[in-house]
């Protein structure tokens, strides 16, 4: 019997219903070139034009009674969509109830034909071998969490918190601990004849890293993949993880998508980081997919961080993560300032915080960590003490400089002739100090010392040894060179007063990571806090507060003990999708739906299920997105035509936040 060569194609689309495999006839003359993971080019008769897509398998079948279209064209003749690759995707996305190409292009960066045939001409990768020097030390830093070793060689899921301290692997650089730890892990894995593969935040956790794996790692086994890259260089990066020889990848969220031969380790870093969560659709964090790809893999999975987010807790409560402490437990010297008895109650930094910092200057660089950059980020009305807002878009009205005309934060609008609409006065008030203005204050109380600014605007990513004050707003804090002296941690109560259900655990987070960068001994002072966080902090037991954290939400439902999924469009499309989801998941009970409540545009709604319905909850919610873009194709004659994409959904919201 005749059979016919088809070629089953995801295309790159992002409409929702365009989210399965297509089967498009080979043509004789591209026989010779179709193979599974290529680029490939297919006609979209709905669209009646040409779109591109990637070959995901070929198969011989019976010729159908209706004719397929043909395959047009084979973009590239590499394979860059793997099977490992394409089931990962397909995971994924049905989890966060999303589209595969969805996640695809978030994972494979666009082709670039020069870093390709530079490629190909270049024969492939060359042969990975560790030193033996590289071995017997990443042996040594292995060691001091028992059982981690074992652990890594038998694809075991772990967290662990790091060593809150720097370290100098080169002469004058110092980077923090956690580094070496990571690294040595990675060159674990790479000496035993597996890939692995490091999801950091942000380029400096990045830089950190690189300098320590550099000097262990063959250079041609060293792969970076973030944003920052040029395209041809990203691409061909992509082409050396292709390669039939193990690396080490290290880059930003998408990287936990690399497609690494023979993947042993995934490991995450600071994994309650926002950066580590995908703002495209459909919105999937790096930790879920590490979960997800460390079960299908059999490789080993790692989370570290110097706090414990209350979702890896989750884990290690249900038994699906191990926690391993360390051989000897390491803390910083955290100090709770508060005012004293005749200090005034407003007094930014208390008298024992200022006598630390005055006798850490003696030595080198003091810390002080604020919340916000700038001058004056918020201004109230000198009379009624309201917020100044813009008259333009309501925006919060701010000051780069003392006596500079208030501007809009949102708009960017100068108000010269502001005044409050509720008192009419004309005056305004500094509500708060930014970096520029703390290290202005800072300067006249320290006569004669640096004042250093890190901040947005002001990036710095180390210091010298040299006496200075460094003020840094939360994430920016540069390194210094054999760790600060002293560290200042202010404005703490503000940052605890944002409405965020995880506010405490990103302020542990904020601190934690400013009181890492301590030299061993060193104070970290934490000013004007109290209460379950500062405790945690001072007693550096972040385990155990993730656990409170995780009890006090139970009996609330909010996440991370449940999933929460976030509906949002037209009122009519919404119910629908709300209605059939009750009937896919008939156990969700009466308070498990929140809203439909007004939104910016129609409605939007909340939706809390359990873990053990997520299936059943994502494919409800998937298939209504599709009715819905197919009901949105077409108008009926005589109305107008209706957008498309009327439903949109978001699962795994980090906030109840209607």
């Amino acid at each position: 019997m005749t059979t016919l060569l088809v070629a089953r194609v995801l295309v790159d689309s992002p409409l929702p219903q365009l989210d399965r495999l297509f089967d498009y006839a080979v043509p004789d003359a591209l026989a010779g070139e179709v193979a599974p993971g290529v680029r490939v080019r297919v006609p979209l008769r709905t669209a009646g034009r040409m779109v591109d897509g990637y070959l995901v398998e070929l198969a011989q079948v019976e010729p159908p009674e209706r004719p397929l279209s043909d395959l047009d064209a084979v973009v590239s003749p590499v394979p860059v969509l793997t099977p490992s690759l394409y089931a990962l995707a397909r995971r994924a996305a049905d989890r966060a109830a999303g589209s595969a190409s969805d996640i695809l292009r978030v994972a494979i960066p666009k082709r670039m034909v020069r870093a390709e045939k530079a490629w190909l001409a270049g024969g492939g990768a060359e042969s990975v071998q560790v030193a033996a020097a590289s071995g017997s030390w990443s042996a040594g830093v292995l060691a001091d969490f028992p059982g981690l070793d074992d652990a890594l060689a038998a694809g075991e899921r772990v967290a662990l918190d790091a060593p809150p301290f720097p370290v100098q692997p080169l002469e004058g650089v110092d980077v923090g601990a956690w580094t070496e730890l990571l690294a040595a892990a990675a060159v674990r894995t790479l000496a035993n004849g597996r890939s692995a593969v490091i999801v950091v935040p942000d380029h400096r956790d990045q830089a950190q890293l690189e300098l320590v794996l550099a000097a262990h790692v063959p250079a041609g086994a060293l792969v970076r993949v973030d944003a920052r890259q040029s395209s041809p260089d990203r691409y061909g990066a992509y082409l050396r993880m292709l390669a039939d020889e193990p690396c080490v990848v290290v880059g930003n969220r998408s990287a936990v998508y690399a497609p690494v031969h023979a993947p042993g380790l995934i490991a995450l870093w600071d994994d309650g980081d926002p950066l580590l969560s995908e703002p495209l659709s459909p919105g999937v964090h790096a930790r879920d997919a590490a979960l997800l790809r460390q079960e299908a893999d059999r490789c080993a999975l790692l989370f570290a961080g110097h706090t414990r987010t209350s979702d890896v807790e989750r884990l290690v409560a249900v038994g699906w993560v191990r926690d391993l402490p360390a051989a000897r437990r390491a803390t910083p010297r955290v100090v709770l300032s508060a005012t004293r008895e005749g200090e005034s109650r407003g007094a930014r930094v208390p008298s024992a915080a200022f006598a630390a910092a005055r006798e850490a200057l003696q030595d080198g660089p003091v810390l002080v960590q604020v919340s916000r950059p700038g001058f004056a980020p918020v201004l109230v009305c000198g009379e009624c003490r309201r917020p100044a807002r813009c008259a333009h878009c309501s925006g919060p009205l701010r000051a780069r400089r003392r006596g500079a005309v208030p501007e809009c934060t949102w708009c960017g609008r100068s108000a010269p002739g502001w005044t409050c609409p509720h008192c009419a006065s004309d005056r305004f008030r500094m509500a708060s100090s930014g970096s520029e203005r703390t290290a202005e204050e800072l300067g006249r109380a320290f006569p004669g010392v640096r004042i250093i600014v890190a901040d947005g605007d002001h990036p710095v990513s180390h210091v010298d040894a040299r006496p200075a004050l460094v003020v840094a707003t939360r994430g920016a804090e540069p390194i210094a060179v054999g760790g600060y002296r002293a560290v200042i941690l202010l404005d703490g109560d503000r940052m605890l007063q944002a409405e965020d259900l995880r506010v405490g655990e990103s302020c542990l987070r904020w601190w934690s990571n400013a009181a890492a960068l301590a030299a061993p001994g060193a104070p970290v002072h934490l000013v004007g806090v109290a209460g379950p966080v500062a405790r945690a902090l001072a007693t550096w037991t972040h385990a155990a507060y993730a656990r409170a954290e995780l009890a006090d939400r139970a009996p609330l439902r909010m996440p991370p003990t449940v999933r929460v999924a976030a509906l949002s469009g037209d009122r009519p499309a919404v119910d629908a999708a709300l209605t059939a989801l009750r009937t896919a998941v008939p156990a969700l009970d009466a308070e498990a739906v929140l809203g439909p409540m007004a939104a910016d545009e129609g409605v939007r709604a909340l939706v809390r299920f359990d873990y053990a319905q997520g299936t059943a909850a994502t494919e409800s919610l998937r298939a209504s997105v599709i009715a819905e873009a197919l009901r949105s194709r077409k108008a009926p004659k005589g109305r107008p035509a209706r957008p498309r994409n009327t439903l949109r959904v978001r699962v795994d919201v980090p906030d109840l936040d209607l």
